[in-house]
């Protein structure tokens, strides 16, 4: 095994009530009771994480990504990957249904065909700290002067050969007032970056869903008019959840870049018509 996959500080671990301890004001944490914060360890299923962290130690990227996916005793079907042809630079663009296994999933299957060199993975900087995932990974919403860095850090990945694949919808599908379960609205962002980087856009359908206890949390945090995505918390288990599951993948025909530019529609309206174009995917 290669030095890379190696992690000289031993696997990663969990730990709530340490992370807790340490990030809030003395003041405020020694009233804040143990029993609270191991329920919320409870809620997050750490112990199961941290035998996924052990499991998966010390592979790192899609190795440990396809691992992950093993111990959980998932089975991803592909479809559509013979439409990518070599030597291309491309956006992948997925719906966003778990809010976890589909990024795992992905990466292993991205990994295996590029690379992990050639895989990078446009996320919300907390992942970075999935730290056997980290090598994929490009924060996107760094502040201060880490911004100016982690936007140098992407410019470099779009100018590059790399393959770059993002969630445009940045968060997990909800239940919609029609009952139907999809993303949010898309963002415009990787319109114009595929546009300005020249890279055709890989329309990609993620066929799975969390659990309705998911969905109503999150419906009922809206109705309370609550800002915090307290259904974020539910994330972990729902992957616990999912031992077993079948999810399916399906890659659709690029989009090129030239032709969404001569569109000359704006990007909101084409970050439209892609998402619309994902869920149109058999």
């Amino acid at each position: 095994m290669s030095n890379e996959n190696l992690n000289p500080e031993g696997p990663l671990e969990i730990n709530l009530h340490k992370i807790l301890r340490e990030r809030m004001p003395r003041k405020i944490g020694k009233f804040v009771p143990g029993f609270l914060i191991t329920g919320l360890e409870r809620l997050i299923h750490q112990d199961e994480l941290n035998e996924m962290l052990r499991m998966g130690y010390p592979l790192r990227g899609s190795a440990f990504a396809a691992k992950v996916l093993d111990y959980l005793g998932i089975t991803v079907e592909v479809t559509g990957l013979d439409k990518l042809p070599a030597g291309k630079r491309f956006m992948f663009a997925s719906n966003h249904p778990l809010g976890g296994l589909d990024g795992i999933a992905l990466i292993a299957v991205l990994g295996k065909k590029y690379g992990d060199h050639g895989v990078r993975f446009l996320v919300n900087d907390m992942l970075m700290n999935v730290e056997p995932l980290s090598d994929v990974f490009l924060p996107i919403n760094k502040y201060g002067n880490q911004a100016r860095s982690a936007a140098k850090a992407i410019n470099d990945a779009m100018a590059s050969d790399m393959q770059i694949l993002q969630f445009p919808a940045g968060l997990v599908s909800r239940l919609h007032d029609d009952g139907s379960i999809s993303d949010l609205e898309w963002q415009k962002a990787f319109v114009a970056k595929a546009i300005e980087h020249e890279r055709d856009i890989v329309p990609v359908r993620f066929e799975a869903r969390n659990t309705m206890r998911f969905y109503r949390t999150a419906r009922w945090r809206k109705k309370l008019g609550l800002k915090v995505n307290i259904e974020q918390a539910l994330l972990p288990g729902e992957l616990c959840r999912a031992r077993g599951s079948r999810f399916k993948i399906i890659f659709g025909h690029p989009i090129s870049w030239e032709k969404l530019k001569t569109r000359n529609e704006n990007p909101k309206a084409l970050a439209a018509a892609i998402r619309k174009m994902v869920y149109e995917l058999k």
